[in-house]
């Protein structure tokens, strides 16, 4: 009776748009069945399910989401958590990307949550928690003691990180090894000699600050290198910022020969900082920066980078979440990608 009762619901707030009823029709066959072999239901033959979703799929049947979860009491629905202020628009496209071709594959939709830098971070979760609007988040920007995790653990509601967190509780995540990539970073300069490192960091807070941050500090004492303090901007600040205090560092008697930097975007601030102090990259100093996509050889061929993949990043993510939902241990769902080799020009593959 329930069973019919919601079929009936999801029939009537979809006009307009192709029905259960409608695909009965096309098939020749009873609504429960045609309902039972969008489920992949095991007692409906193969080729029956074959045809069903072949004609779902030629006339853009959708299932109702509301009628969905009245049968399952799931909302088929999973909500990545962006800051829109501070992510990077080739961070968003490309971990969308990434999740969106996971979710394909299954019956879950991807939704984007958003929030500014005037909201507190915890009210988009509560929002998702509270209304059931989803049955599992992706945050990013992830903090060692992220309350945003706790909240989700003891609320039980199926999450992952874009980053770790350090607050002894075992979650899903995926994460890059920044604290290998700045090492590596470091001794790359060191070898071509460069001995005054300065690092361009992610904001202070964030898990993988302090990641890089200890790569950075490790590799100097390794090569015997010393540091160019630079840590009044970070890769949160706007490229004018980033630019102008470039500049000033590189007019000093004492400046930087070498530049750690975390990020592709703010790498463009500091290639322009150099050149306003009427510097040449190669020459005068060398730069070693993280890139999402292989562009920052189009903009200065001198330029040495190390290759962080945010589609991987996104699928992983995406898996990591379906495997939680789907009872598997959350120990088993966590992911670290080790920081490749620095590339020059001539050696830089385009990321996958």
């Amino acid at each position: 009776m329930d069973r019919r009762r919601t079929e009936k619901n999801e029939e009537a707030s979809a006009q307009g748009r192709p029905t259960l009823k409608t695909l009965a029709f096309m098939t020749g066959l009873g609504v429960t069945t045609v309902s039972r072999a969008l489920k992949d239901a095991p007692e409906i033959g193969a080729e029956t399910r074959r045809r069903v979703q072949l004609v779902a799929k030629q006339i853009g049947y959708r299932p109702n989401r509301a009628g969905v979860r009245l049968r399952t009491g799931r909302t088929n629905v999973i909500s990545l958590v962006l800051n829109t202020d501070r992510e990077i628009m080739s961070f968003v496209s490309d971990i969308i990307y990434g999740v969106s071709e996971v979710l394909a594959e299954t019956p879950y939709h991807l939704i984007v949550t958003p929030y500014s830098r005037s909201q507190d971070p915890m009210e988009p979760i509560r929002y998702l928690v509270e209304t059931g609007s989803a049955d599992g988040v992706i945050i990013s920007r992830t903090q060692p003691n992220d309350p945003r995790a706790r909240y989700m653990l003891e609320h039980g509601m199926p999450f992952a990180t874009h980053g770790r967190t350090d607050m002894g509780l075992v979650h899903p995540y995926h994460d890059f090894d920044n604290h290998a990539f700045a090492s590596a970073a470091v001794r790359r300069l060191a070898s071509i000699g460069r001995r005054r490192l300065a690092l361009l960091s992610p904001p202070p807070g964030l898990t993988y600050y302090g990641h890089t941050l200890n790569g950075f500090a490790d590799a100097l004492s390794e090569v015997g290198a010393s540091e160019i303090p630079f840590n009044t901007v970070s890769i949160d600040h706007t490229i004018e910022q980033i630019r102008m205090r470039t500049a000033q560092v590189m007019r000093r008697d004492v400046r930087p020969d070498g530049f750690v930097s975390s990020a592709a975007a703010a790498t463009l601030a500091i290639v322009a900082g150099i050149e306003d102090a009427g510097l040449k990259l190669g020459r005068d100093v060398d730069v070693v920066s993280k890139q999402s996509s292989d562009l920052l050889h189009l903009f200065r061929r001198e330029l040495l980078v190390v290759n962080e993949n945010f589609r991987l990043a996104g699928s992983d993510l995406a898996r990591s979440v379906l495997g939680l939902i789907g009872g598997a241990a959350p120990g088993s769902l966590q992911s670290l990608v080790v920081a490749g080799d620095v590339q020059a020009f001539s050696s830089s593959p385009v990321p996958a």
